[in-house]
């Protein structure tokens, strides 16, 4: 997978509250992977031009962005692709990108510099932490969480992202009308997804089941090299498009 992903327990049958982080099974795993010398040297002197410290205060977009714009917050964006890309498509919009690995933080970070990004902040650390401790409610105009880690073994399913608590503080950071749009090209935790968000009283899914592409703009997604590949592979890719009530 290209992207990393936050974790929360499997779906209950009833939505629980949302309260603190508490202690959290992480879903993903820092790994040693390989980050170029391209990708570090992003990461060392490209980053600190976007880069938003972790903390415990909410972030303030203007602040942080300089201007009053719609916020997107970005899950888990891997090599910083389809961020990019979504980006450099709506200069309207202000992204703000959480990630744990250097090298698709220093991917991003190149990228948002060789396009002249100014509508996106990158945050290094675990989203969940982020979203509790930095996110307001009813803050954000959508949430992006394209291919998060599938851990695809059943007893590994308590550390997807994309299930209750974490579903719940999703919901209550979105302004009315805000967007959650997840994508999988897994078809089992496509499900998963599915079952959780329909439970989750204050989303409402805007397809019958998963989002055609292109039918409707909240559920674009440029196809990534990640995405073709899969494609030609004849993997399946599911997204889903919900909206707060």
């Amino acid at each position: 997978m290209d992207e990393a992903s936050h974790c929360a327990d499997t779906a209950p049958a009833k939505t629980q509250l949302v309260g603190p982080p508490a202690r959290h099974i992480r879903s993903f795993a820092m790994r040693r992977g390989h980050v170029t010398q391209a990708q570090r040297r992003a990461y060392e002197e490209l980053l600190p031009a976007i880069a938003v410290p972790f903390g415990t205060e909410p972030v303030d977009p203007r602040a942080l962005f300089g201007r009053d714009a719609p916020l997107v917050l970005e899950i888990g964006f891997g090599m910083g692709e389809t961020t990019a890309a979504i980006a450099h498509q709506h200069p309207d919009i202000d992204f703000l990108c959480v990630e744990v690995f250097v090298a698709g933080i220093g991917a991003l970070a190149r990228r948002a510099h060789e396009a002249g990004l100014g509508n996106v902040r990158v945050i290094e650390h675990d989203a969940v932490e982020v979203v509790h401790a930095m996110i307001t409610p009813a803050s954000l105009h959508g949430i992006h969480v394209f291919f998060p880690d599938p851990w695809p073994k059943a007893r590994h399913h308590k550390r997807r992202l994309i299930a209750q608590p974490f579903v719940g503080a999703l919901a209550e950071r979105l302004v009315p009308g805000g967007f959650l749009h997840c994508a999988t090209d897994w078809q089992n935790y496509a499900e998963q997804m599915l079952e959780v968000l329909s439970q989750e009283p204050r989303l409402r899914n805007l397809h019958a089941g998963y989002a055609p592409q292109a039918r409707n703009p909240r559920s674009e997604r440029p196809t990534t090299k990640f995405h073709a590949r899969g494609q030609r592979l004849g993997h399946g890719v599911w997204d889903l498009v919900f909206e707060r009530i």
